[in-house]
């Protein structure tokens, strides 16, 4: 692979607004999940993380020394799937680019989160913990392949707070094949009972590739009716609003106050740089991604190349219609004075026809300052979505 050029982030003009965000990808898991299509590897093996992290410690070398994000996300893959010292060289790297950060989160696994974890995390800067829970019921995460127990998120908890770690996420799955609405009821309730400010519940979806996909192209799993689908997710709106969470997201519940920023800031058409294999990029008009996979991508950080697989750049009108589309994801939805400023289009202007047609068949609503969408255009976003990009 030759070297695409100049850096991308370097080269890319940012524009005014919201400092950008950081997002850094930690391709480790401790084992693939049965529905996951992310780029990670399982297990984690010693010589592979090493080999990460001094590319890593590279790729965040050669950004632009005046490069400071208002938000700083690791995912993955699990962050917290490092051993404990390899963790903590991971904290190293991040935590200067993190220095001044209004938010950083990171990702964990409830089996691999430790006190030593914990305790590095908050050193380091972390503010906030996405745990990835998915459920509480042992036949399910056992459906899902997950790598920890029904007890193990709340154990995780308890030591994230020990560590003064307060601001933790739950995240949870619905439409889960064979599972009844009384079992999800259970996981919302087990969910409440940890006392998270933000609970994520995912509609699980069958891609490509994966072990659950190749179940149900045999017909051993048959995947969940789109009206079971959307009454799990009418559940899950009511209970958590009814716990005191605001829906801010299609898929994601908070206390007032704990929405994660770094999430709203892609929900606002924001600017954020992506370090590490298969991580994404947007910045001053391009969006670019890394090379997918550990070896390519360390191949190519190692060289002193930009890992750069692709590069676009948006014309004026498709950054603006994406930044439509991402923002209709908020509840609140659109504000036209605040779109115009950000993207120099008229909201009607840019796409009145369509706007019109969807809120015709009820799938979006005008409000006082803008557009949203409506209530039961939020399960079917993606149809919507199709229409104005």
């Amino acid at each position: 692979m030759s070297d695409p050029g100049a850096d991308a982030v370097a080269t890319a003009t940012p524009r005014t607004g919201p400092r950008p965000g950081l997002y850094v990808h930690v391709p480790f898991c401790l084992r693939k999940c049965a529905y996951c299509d992310f780029a990670s590897e399982a297990p984690p093996h010693p010589d592979r993380i090493r080999r990460y992290l001094a590319c890593l410690d590279m790729e965040l070398g050669r950004l632009p020394a005046d490069f400071r994000p208002g938000t700083v996300f690791l995912g993955g893959g699990t962050p917290t799937s490092l051993n404990d010292e390899a963790f903590a060289r991971l904290m190293d790297l991040v935590a200067p680019r993190a220095a001044g950060a209004a938010e950083w989160s990171c990702e964990a696994n409830p089996r691999t989160v430790t006190a030593a974890k914990a305790s590095r995390m908050r050193a380091a800067g972390v503010t906030r913990v996405s745990l990835g829970a998915q459920s509480f019921d042992p036949s399910t995460l056992s459906f899902l392949g997950r790598a920890h127990g029904a007890d193990d998120a709340g154990d995780a908890v308890a030591l994230l707070r020990d560590a003064g770690l307060d601001n933790v996420g739950i995240d949870l799955i619905t439409a889960v094949p064979g599972r009844d609405a009384d079992a999800l009821a259970l996981d919302i309730d087990r969910a409440l009972a940890l006392d998270p400010r933000h609970i994520s519940a995912y509609t699980l979806s069958i891609e490509d590739g994966t072990p659950l996909a190749a179940l149900v192209d045999l017909g051993t799993v048959k995947p969940v009716s789109d009206e079971q689908a959307l009454a799990e997710y009418e559940l899950v709106r009511s209970r958590l609003r009814d716990a005191g969470f605001v829906h801010y997201e299609i898929s994601n519940f908070a206390r007032p106050g704990s929405e994660c920023r770094h999430n709203l800031l892609y929900w606002s058409g924001g600017e954020y740089v992506g370090c590490g294999p298969a991580a994404h990029s947007h910045r001053g008009g391009v969006r670019w991604g890394n090379v997918q996979t550990l070896e390519a991508w360390a191949d190519v950080v190692s060289r002193g190349w930009t890992p750069v697989a692709f590069e676009e750049r948006l014309t004026p009108e498709k950054r603006a219609r994406e930044t439509l589309v991402f923002s209709l994801r908020r509840l609140d939805g659109v504000d036209a004075a605040a779109f115009r400023a950000a993207t120099g289009f008229d909201l009607d202007a840019l796409c009145g026809p369509e706007i019109a047609r969807l809120a015709d068949q009820g799938l979006l609503e005008r409000t006082a300052t803008g557009v949203r969408l409506s209530g039961r255009a939020l399960f079917i976003s993606d149809a919507v979505f199709a229409e104005l990009v």
